[in-house]
């Protein structure tokens, strides 16, 4: 136990620990930082042993009282982070360091950007931030990982990690908004001419397969359409070789538990040939997972991208952040938003070459974002 003035800091070996009920006290309106939405891809085995995620979550007491949660995970690996760390890792063993097991305080395979230390609808003071970055530190010292990584993080917590020595590193994704649209056409008409002929033709060659979208929250999420959307996801997931993170039994927990599991399912007659799965909250739907079956034009962007837009608009979202990468978003109406992660390496000498990398890459990219900022899709004003 780390001590703080009022401050403790205890490391637990599983979200179960935390009672539901204290735990969603604090992790705010997000699904992906809820307990059932962390427990579920425990219990399923979707992380923890084999996966490479080890969940090692942070408790912040002030006193007796439990302040702050983190979602921390000890990682032998660096798949499922949306944070490419590839390049430290081989420079690190090239010199004859290891750089796995290292932390990260993260939500597994969910590129979204959040608080990473959870107080509730209060927020965090300073000190409680600052004595979970310092404990993450000296937990990584005390039991061999060479690193942490807040990976996602959000404005308040990413000022008090630069404070205390954290090197930010910038990313980039892009989110629609919603402009005070009520129809899509409304949408459409905001476009230049060119995008919204190439939007309005991809619509059309998914209705002229005869493919119909169903959607289904709530209640109506029982397991033949987890069957379903699971064929589609591995389908997909093979078809790319790409690795499939998460288990059957992981939709069928989220379905039962977390709330704002959208599912939306395409069908040709009565045969599924598309699906995706997104969350909601109040104000944002988020784009997480989906698959296709038949070579459909249009198929992707319509299951993944109209299809939700159409739902924002008839529930009042203002945003819809459609998952990690994609420049083909931006001729959509995807515009460019900034994300942030921050990283420590216990290594000196390494983390002086990756705040010298760091500096150079964040000038680049922010001349990216500029030139993408240049090329939106939407009309300019006359």
């Amino acid at each position: 136990m780390i001590d703080s003035a009022a401050i403790s800091c205890r490391f637990l070996r599983s979200v179960a620990e935390v009672p539901q009920d204290m735990w969603n006290a604090l992790s705010g309106p997000q699904p992906f930082l809820r307990h059932e939405f962390l427990m579920a891809l425990e219990d399923s085995g979707s992380v923890g042993a084999g996966c490479g995620w080890d969940p090692e979550p942070l408790a912040v007491y002030r006193g007796t009282r439990l302040s702050a949660l983190v979602p921390v995970y000890r990682k032998s690996h660096s798949y499922g982070e949306y944070v490419f760390d590839w390049a430290w890792a081989r420079a690190y063993e090239m010199a004859g360091f290891r750089y796995y097991p290292k932390l990260v305080a993260a939500v597994p395979y969910t590129p979204v950007t959040g608080p990473r230390v959870l107080c509730g609808a209060e927020g965090c003071s300073a000190d409680i931030t600052r004595a979970a970055a310092d404990a993450l530190r000296m937990h990584a010292g005390a039991t061999g990982a060479s690193s942490v990584h807040w990976l996602f993080t959000d404005t308040a917590c990413r000022e008090t990690l630069e404070s205390a020595g954290y090197l930010q590193r910038t990313g980039f994704q892009f989110h629609w908004r919603n402009d005070g649209w009520s129809r899509f056409e409304d949408y459409l008409a905001a476009l230049s001419a060119p995008k919204r002929k190439n939007i309005r033709r991809e619509r059309r060659q998914v209705a002229e397969a005869g493919v119909r979208y169903v959607v289904y929250e709530g209640p109506a999420l029982r397991e033949p359409l987890w069957d379903i959307f699971y064929e589609l996801y591995s389908a997909t997931i093979a078809k790319y070789g790409a690795i499939a993170y998460l288990t059957r039994d992981f939709f069928s927990r989220i379905g039962a538990s977390v709330p704002g599991v959208v599912l939306m399912l395409g069908y040709v007659d009565a045969a599924p040939v598309a699906g995706a799965l997104f969350f909601r909250d109040e104000t944002t739907l988020y784009g997480r997972y989906w698959g296709g079956l038949v070579p459909i034009p249009g198929l992707h962007f319509e299951t993944c991208y109209y299809q939700a837009i159409d739902y924002c608009l008839a529930h009042g979202l203002q945003r819809f952040e459609a998952g990690a990468q994609g420049a083909h978003k931006l001729s959509r109406g995807f515009l460019p938003t900034p994300t942030y992660s921050m990283h420590w390496l216990d290594h000196a000498q390494f983390q002086r070459a990756v705040d010298d990398f760091l500096a150079r890459e964040n000038a680049g990219l922010e001349m990216t974002l500029n030139e993408l900022n240049e090329h939106t899709p939407f009309r300019k004003p006359s």
